[in-house]
């Protein structure tokens, strides 16, 4: 079943001679449970093309659709509730906030929405992210590690329609990085998380299930990964 498809999706920045294509008619979709990544060289639009996904930036042009809703049509205010409740977004610097406890950072999307956590998801959540132990520190009381499983904790508490990872273990040295990585595919296998992965590094692009490449704002490749 498709859960996400984009129809001549476009992005530009400046105007007249010092406009640049970020985006150019990039038609993608994407069924429910998939884990795909998304590689680029630095500037390629990778990152520009998974800001539209989670609505954070608006397209010039184009159509992203999330189980059936075109969030690119959605007013700011509508766009931002959608993007709490239905899109999980892990950055590479974790974008936890300092002054609250673990425990709170990761309830945050359903605390804003005024919802009753589900308890039982979250002490499974934590539990496989190995955060039981760390529920009532301070962000700055973690590692950088434990800091990104806080955040990935945090894009699932909705269960959301979709996660978007961008360059989540960039900010991380290889063990962690394995870690995290694995952890993202336990995400889609148990849960059947769709998961969309942006990422310089090949060799954990290759534990997607599809490896898409972008140059120059626009899709050049969509393979499979034989495994």
């Amino acid at each position: 079943m498709e859960i996400l498809r984009c129809e001549n999706l476009s992005k530009y920045y400046g105007v007249g001679q010092t406009r640049v294509t970020a985006l150019e008619d990039v038609n993608l979709s994407v069924e429910k449970g998939e884990f795909v990544a998304i590689i680029g060289a630095s500037g390629s639009g990778k990152s520009t093309l998974l800001h539209m996904l989670g609505g954070v930036d608006r397209p010039d042009g184009g159509k992203i659709l999330i189980e059936g809703t075109d969030i690119a049509a959605l007013n700011e205010k509508k766009r931002s509730l959608f993007r709490r409740r239905k899109v999980g977004l892990v950055y590479q610097f974790y974008n936890l906030i300092p002054s609250i406890d673990v425990r709170q950072n990761i309830l945050l999307p359903m605390l804003l929405d005024g919802q009753k956590p589900d308890e039982k998801r979250f002490d499974e959540l934590t539990e496989i992210l190995g955060l039981t132990e760390r529920l009532c520190h301070l962000p700055g009381q973690l590692s950088g590690g434990q800091q990104q499983r806080a955040a990935i904790a945090r894009a699932l508490i909705y269960r959301p329609a979709i996660l978007l990872a961008d360059e989540p273990t960039g900010n991380l040295d290889k063990r962690n990085s394995e870690e995290i990585t694995g952890l993202l595919k336990l995400s889609n296998k148990k849960y059947k998380q769709t998961v969309l992965l942006i990422t310089h590094d090949e060799k954990i692009a290759l534990e997607a299930d599809r490896i898409i490449t972008i140059e120059d704002g626009k899709i050049v490749s969509d393979e499979e990964v034989g495994k």
